[in-house]
């Protein structure tokens, strides 16, 4: 081999990701906060910057010294500025210090990563350059310097080249919320072999999008080989500094003072501080606290805290009208005959916030011909320091009902019978699974019949008893067991109701029986229709009213009957199925109610 030729040298840097400083929060969220699609669009935005700045290919630059080579091929015609060319006899690939590579298989990936270099080609610098960024972009190399070598047969062009490390571990800092089996998977199959950048980035790309999938703020900002084949990647994760409250006047939007309280706001959020901050998680916490009923609109900011990698979100709240008094009327399935027929009126009273601890009290009242009722609820729906989201309902009622639903029609020799209840009870409820939710009660029940007059009968005039204990009234202590499951798609939606009451006779006189009813409801979008298959049964066992009995008969059972005219006992079971379209669409009864109204004034005008 003839002596190294000094006239012409090309050096490419070696590859190194660059230090970067973990990326602030400012560089993870956008200028524009408030929608969640700026957001991630900004957040996007960042990553590729990030992305940007790893430098797969390392600038290579040429050094040309005064003395020019000897032309041996002219210049290039269709070069740029009349670019000189060289014509090369052999092209090489070696190692670092000018030895053969260990390894067969990297000198193949550099020379195969050449274009232009070929034997018996006459090439400028430009493409020499452009074909060490090749093999650099191979990702396998540390460093590519082309070295012209001046031999008996002509110049020699050998590419010396530092492979990267071996991989034999990795130190990944920072990654709160990614899966260790996320990067075990990304790099099972690389241990021991060279570290190829273009994998790594590959990763990096992976890593980003597995936090833009699930709407979590992160994303790789530093990466570097240590000595030994050890590689380290620094992700940024934003962190949830702060939680602001503020609530906002629902007519000026300025800044005003809230009933309710910020703790009862903070115990409905998934978001706790020193969370990785997470969008779709932020994003269901405003659905939660719209479902409370008490607010009007919500929204949630990050804002970024100085140049760290925290943000605080403040949380704008637009309170509405927490409570008023409504007044209605309507007419009741259960009545038939009469002269009003069934006419009843209600009273209400509500307040959705009380003590501005989302505490609702609910009072309410409805009289008709016969029946009445009075309620009176006070719900808790999440007790304070109670981590299960578990509610709490303190009831109580007094209610009126046509006693013909169970002791048959009215008898001209006889007065029509009521059926009045007196009920106290409390219940607890919490969700304990997903799409699952139980109920667990207390409730004391004072019942008996009533003549037109409001005076007690102990039997109808079949000389039926109307009471279990032969009294006037019948007290029943029931304890409630209650489980529900929920499930709705696109084009189905599923409702099953499981109930087991159990009397309690604490008191020789109280009544004792076992009662459990179930009930199915199953509906599909089918085109244009909607299938609807229900079904639902029960028994009771042991000593009960006869007004407890199942009634099957109106328009909650049996249609085309009235309410208990089939019959009623201790079981039953009914199922039923119908299917419903939709004749004519909204826009369509629109335009007709248009049509009719404006046929109206055409008419009056005749």
């Amino acid at each position: 081999m003839g002596p190294r030729r000094d006239g012409v040298r090309f050096i490419s840097s070696g590859v190194k990701l660059p230090r970067a400083s973990p990326a602030p929060a400012h560089a993870l969220l956008s200028a524009a906060l408030p929608p969640f699609a700026h957001i991630g669009r900004a957040i996007d935005a960042a990553a590729r910057r990030v992305a940007a700045s790893f430098p797969r290919v390392p600038a290579a630059r040429a050094e040309t010294p005064a003395a020019p080579l000897p032309r041996r091929h002219g210049k290039d015609s269709g070069g740029a500025g009349g670019e000189e060319r060289v014509l090369i006899s052999e092209v090489a690939v070696r190692g670092k210090d000018g030895e053969p590579l260990e390894r067969p298989e990297l000198e193949e990936a550099a020379a195969g990563a050449l274009r232009a270099c070929r034997p018996n080609a006459a090439l400028t610098v430009r493409e020499v350059q452009e074909d060490v960024h090749r093999v650099v972009e191979s990702g396998l190399f540390r460093s590519c310097m082309p070295v012209a070598v001046d031999t008996r047969d002509g110049i020699r062009l050998v590419f010396e080249v530092e492979p990267n490390q071996d991989f034999h571990g990795l130190v990944c800092e920072g990654a709160n919320m990614l899966p260790s089996k996320f990067l075990d998977d990304s790099f099972r199959d690389h241990h021991g072999k060279i570290i190829n950048i273009r994998h790594l980035d590959q990763v990096i790309k992976s890593i980003n999008g597995w936090y833009q999938e699930r709407g979590l703020t992160g994303m790789v900002s530093y990466a570097e080989i240590l000595s030994g084949g050890i590689l380290r990647l620094q992700v940024s994760e934003a962190e949830v500094n702060n939680i602001n409250i503020r609530f906002l006047d629902r007519r000026t939007g300025e800044p005003t003072t809230g009933k309710t309280k910020p703790e009862t706001i903070l115990q409905q959020l998934t978001t706790k501080k020193g969370q990785a901050y997470n969008r779709a998680q932020v994003k269901r916490d405003v659905e939660t606290i719209l479902t409370m009923g008490i607010m009007e609109d919500v929204t949630i900011i990050p804002q970024p805290v100085g140049d760290s990698n925290k943000v605080d979100l403040v949380m704008n709240l637009v309170e509405r009208k927490s409570g008023g008094f409504s007044a209605g009327g309507g007419i009741s399935s259960g009545i038939t005959n009469g002269p009003l027929s069934g006419l009843i009126g209600s009273f209400a009273y509500s307040q959705r916030n009380v003590f501005g601890r989302n505490k609702k009290l609910n009072l309410s009242l409805e009289r008709g011909q016969i029946d009445s009722i009075f309620r009176l609820n006070y719900t808790d729906p999440w007790i304070d320091g109670d981590n299960k989201r578990t509610s709490r309902t303190v009831m109580v009622q007094n209610s009126r009902t046509p006693g013909t639903l169970i002791h048959g029609g009215e008898h001209p020799d006889h007065s029509p019978i009521t059926i009045g209840r007196v009920t106290a009870g409390i219940e607890y409820s919490r969700p304990f699974r997903p799409k699952w939710s139980g109920t667990l009660g207390l409730i004391f029940q004072h019942a008996g019949a009533r003549d037109d007059k409001g005076n007690p009968m102990i039997r109808d005039f079949y000389n039926s008893q109307l009471t279990a204990s032969g009294n006037p009234y019948d007290d029943t202590l029931l304890a409630k067991l209650e489980s529900v499951y929920t499930d709705s798609g696109d084009h189905s939606s599923t409702m099953f109701v499981f109930n087991v009451e159990q009397g309690l006779p604490i008191l020789p006189e109280w009544l004792s029986f076992n009662r459990v009813t179930a009930r199915l409801r199953q509906s599909y979008e089918i085109g244009p229709a909607r299938l609807l298959l229900s079904a639902s049964g029960g028994h009771v066992e042991g000593n009960f009213s006869p007004h407890e009995a199942f009634a099957i008969g109106g328009t909650n059972s049996v249609r085309g009957y009235e309410e208990g005219a089939v019959g009623s006992g201790r079981s039953y079971a009914v199922g039923s199925g119908e299917v419903s379209c939709r004749l004519v669409s909204l826009a369509s009864l629109l335009a007709i109610l248009s049509y009719l109204s404006k046929l109206n004034i055409y008419m009056k005008h005749l």
